[in-house]
């Protein structure tokens, strides 16, 4: 309850006036009248000549009026534009429809405004609905094989379709055109018979396939249109989606060839059962050039129906939107979710669910009309960068306010409402102009927009002013020097420098002019006063006493001046504020040293060498291992040894080198380490006061390994040579005897494969030895 009363309370209080806005004004870099008027809507500037003095800045020239007033400038010689609007042409809304004119919807119908950046200007802008307002409709139809019941009743419609129109205007026309889809593949089959007749073959009445085919163009005569439908025969394809977004395009483009009028509401009713392609699409069929939005129809057909891709919704949002026309889908229920979906990406455009044979049509399209044209929206187009138009309608229903478009709903003919129209320029532009239309209406505002960035000064004449010490002329209370002067009030003679060499002079590093602090007065800074009446200083004006580090909301924390952005302490205090006292206390260690030698204490708070960890410097896990790190200085101090041992008493001062012992009794760190020589050494170190300084205790000696016998060397290598060499020779025997065993083998294989028989050849006959004993006689 007591949240309510305080909102109540406070809502009476804006509308009585006594909450108020405070005006402001951000300076960034301000030299003249111009850069002060870019700066914000409410920042003014000062012409009153005496206004600033030597040493201060023009900038102080520009501030809102009310602080200018205050700090002493006379309400004449303040400069603060404001926007101008004129009406250029403003025709009365039309009562009724005439023939002899043509009827006024909008008013004003030309506008001027001259605008300051960031200042908004509002202007009122008035809508009446004619009565009986020309309407031309297009009856675009799909004649796939699937609308071949629709057909058959849409030619007996051409009655009841004008007797509808006629009932809203006496001056209503109709057009006709269908369409199935492209004529290639995957979208219709390409066979030459199937593409004189795509339909069944028990279907007789069938005619080619097509792409989109203009029938009849807008006639207020009902037998025409009755007889070109009439005409109409079904068609096919194969796929389910229609080119239902190539025939809307044609349609809306080729406004000569449909007979679309100059003043009338266009309308355009598509019916199908399908869904629709869209951009992309074509590249199924190897169709890659996008639509380009021209008409091309010769002899009525859609010519690029095979080499032109589909349009993209967005593409036929904006031809319908360019050319007036508001579509009205009706479609079947089962493809109604499409087709709203599609209707919010189209401003101005209704969808309406078919019966099975599409008896309901006419109905449909007088429910859908009359939604369009008691909706009023008023949106804009071409807008600059930059500006920012927004719209409140004044009606009894209407939408909220709302910078792309304004929204009045149920408006009856005859009705007038009126939209409160503001717009705001946000930075300078060179002049534009812009339009204003309700969407789906010819009648258009034409918006002429310049920008105020200049200053209007009445200056006085010629270029040798008192105030400028006859040396230059004022424009908007401040000098322009002649050729050869430079300074606030031309003082200063360029001499043999140049003003870039002067100017230069007072840059740092090639900065800003005395960084902004301060004014170049012949080659030296001239500083300004800080707002709380101290100046800045330096060389280059870049020192002021004011902004040091606070501690506790005060100043080098009351301990300290600010010098130059830094606080110089008493001796009492240190740190970057003076907020701590001068003390070790916190950084004395158990041996009495400070932060271990490894720091400095600051704010009595060790301040660590890199590495080294607080509170008292002791651990530093970054550092490399201390056994490792030593080992060279172990090895040359204690065995003389080493890769330091040639600078051994330089390289090794911060390790201190103790007698071999073989108790050690401080706590310390154990190392065994391998040194050049490959004995191992064990010794231990304690880190000492300092960065990198130890103590190192070696315990025992070192611990050598015996040389390798020679000898033993050689003799095993031998024998290892001889080992090697008989493996070898094994190996190689082996390896023979594996293949003479192979061939052995396959010499058996073959001989068992033989086919001759083993039996002795016929022809062979044995020799035969006859010995004769010479003494032998026979008897």
């Amino acid at each position: 309850m007591k949240l309510c009363l305080m909102f109540l309370l406070l809502l009476l209080m804006e509308r009585n006036g006594l909450c108020q806005y405070e005006e402001t004004c951000v300076k960034s870099v301000i030299n003249s009248c111009s850069d002060c008027v870019k700066s914000g809507p409410y920042c003014a500037w000062c012409t009153q000549l005496n206004f600033t003095s030597s040493g201060k800045q023009e900038a102080v020239r520009c501030d809102t009026r009310s602080q200018l007033i205050a700090r002493g400038c006379e309400p004449d010689e303040i400069i603060s534009p404001q926007n101008d609007k004129s009406t250029v042409e403003e025709k009365p809304l039309s009562v009724s429809l005439s023939s002899d004119q043509q009827p006024v919807q909008l008013s004003p119908q030309k506008i001027s405004l001259r605008m300051r950046p960031g200042l908004s200007t509002t202007f009122s802008l008035s809508f009446k609905r004619v009565q009986g307002y020309p309407v031309d409709l297009y009856y675009l139809m799909d004649l796939s094989h699937s609308m071949k019941d629709d057909l058959e009743h849409v030619k007996g419609l051409g009655r009841d379709l004008f007797a509808a129109l006629n009932n809203i205007t006496a001056h209503a026309q109709i057009g006709f055109g269908a369409f199935v889809d492209k004529t290639v593949l995957p979208y219709t089959n390409t066979n030459e018979k199937k593409l004189q007749k795509p339909c069944d073959d028990d279907d007789q009445q069938c005619q080619p396939a097509f792409g989109y085919r203009h029938v009849l163009s807008m006639t207020p005569k009902e037998d025409e249109f009755r007889e070109k439908v009439t005409e109409q025969l079904i068609s096919g394809n194969l796929d389910s989606p229609e080119g239902s977004l190539d025939a809307m395009m044609q349609a809306a483009v080729c406004g000569d060839i449909i007979g679309w009028r100059n003043n009338s509401t266009r309308l355009i009713v598509l019916t199908t059962d399908a869904g629709f392609h869209m951009a992309g699409d074509g590249k199924l069929a190897g169709i890659l050039e996008p639509n380009d939005e021209h008409c091309h129809m010769e002899d009525d057909v859609y010519t690029k129906s095979m080499t032109m891709d589909y349009p993209s919704v967005g593409q036929l949002a904006t031809q319908l939107e360019k050319n007036n026309i508001q579509p009205i889908f009706a479609v079947t229920k089962d493809v109604e979710t499409v087709y709203k979906q599609l209707s919010k990406m189209i401003p101005k455009s209704e969808v309406g669910v078919l019966s099975f044979d599409s008896k309901n049509v006419v109905q449909l399209i007088k429910s859908a009309y009359n939604k369009l044209s008691s909706k009023v929206t008023v949106t804009h187009d071409n807008l600059p960068d930059h500006v920012r138009v927004v719209y409140t309608p004044k009606c009894d229903h209407s939408g909220p306010a709302g910078d792309t478009e304004g929204v009045c709903d149920n408006v009856r003919a005859g009705q007038e409402i009126k939209f409160d129209v503001t717009v705001t320029a946000d930075s300078c532009f060179q002049d534009t102009v812009f339009t204003i239309r309700p969407l789906g209406i010819k009648d258009t505002l034409t918006v002429n927009l310049s920008m105020k960035c200049d200053c209007e000064c009445k200056d006085p004449q010629g270029n040798s002013h008192s105030h400028c010490k006859y040396k230059g002329g004022v424009h908007c209370g401040i000098c322009r020097c002649n050729e050869g002067f430079i300074g606030q009030f031309c003082e200063c003679s360029i001499g043999e420098k140049d003003e870039y060499s002067l100017r230069a002079s007072c840059q740092r590093d090639n900065g800003t002019e005395c960084e902004g602090r301060g004014d170049c007065v012949c080659g030296r800074c001239q500083c300004h006063s800080t707002e709380s009446g101290s100046s800045y200083h330096g060389e280059f004006c870049e020192c002021d006493d004011e902004h040091c580090e606070k501690y506790q909301n005060t100043l080098c924390g009351g301990n300290g001046k600010c010098k130059c952005g830094r606080c110089e302490c008493v001796p009492e205090y240190e740190g970057s504020a003076c907020q701590c006292r001068v003390s070790d206390k916190g950084c004395r260690t158990h041996n009495n040293t400070v932060c271990n030698g490894r720091g400095t204490c600051k704010c009595n708070r060790c301040e660590c060498i890199e590495g080294y960890q607080r509170p008292l410097c002791q651990e530093c896990p970054t550092c490399p291992d201390p056994c490792q790190a030593k080992l060279d200085c172990i090895e040359c101090l204690g065995f003389k040894s080493g890769l330091a041992k040639q600078n051994c008493s330089v390289a090794c001062k911060k390790v201190i080198n103790h007698e071999i012992v073989d108790q050690f009794t401080l706590p310390s760190k154990e190392c065994l380490q391998k040194d050049s020589e490959g004995c191992w050494i064990t010794f231990k170190l304690e880190q000492m006061v300092g960065e990198d300084n130890y103590k190192a205790e070696i315990l025992r000696d070192r611990d050598c390994p015996e040389p390798p016998s020679i000898t033993a060397i050689i003799a095993g290598s031998i024998a290892s040579v001889a080992l090697i060499g008989i493996l070898l020779l094994m190996l190689i025997k082996l390896l023979i005897y594996m293949k003479d065993l192979k061939e052995y083998k396959k010499f058996e294989n073959e001989k068992k494969k033989s086919k001759w028989a083993e039996a002795d050849n016929p022809l062979f006959q044995n020799a035969t030895t006859t010995v004769t004993n010479p003494t032998f006689t026979g008897e």
